[in-house]
């Protein structure tokens, strides 16, 4: 995927960046318990769909990043998954 077309699609998913070969974004929290239980539900559907994203829980936020390893860049797959986080975003009251 060229970064032209990974910036189009990119348009359609408010808060997430574009890196190098990745797009991340940082989910936020009303607790740590929040966003462990936000990681670990996106973990089982990134699981389901054998595409595993990289997260980083903190202090009332978590920072997931997609990227493709096997290409080493961006697939659509990581639009999905961006997708399906978004989805399970919506469950938490506090955004």
């Amino acid at each position: 995927m060229t970064r032209e077309q990974a910036e189009r699609i990119l348009e359609r998913f408010p808060g997430w960046s574009l890196g190098d070969g990745f797009i991340q974004r940082d989910f936020k929290f009303k607790s740590y318990l929040n966003g462990l239980d936000f990681a670990y539900n996106v973990g089982k559907v990134a699981e389901e769909q054998n595409h595993h994203p990289d997260m980083r829980v903190g202090w009332r936020r978590v920072r997931v990043t997609l990227s493709t390893h096997v290409i080493k860049g961006l697939s659509m797959n990581d639009f999905i998954i961006a997708g399906k986080a978004e989805l399970e975003y919506q469950k938490y009251s506090f955004q």
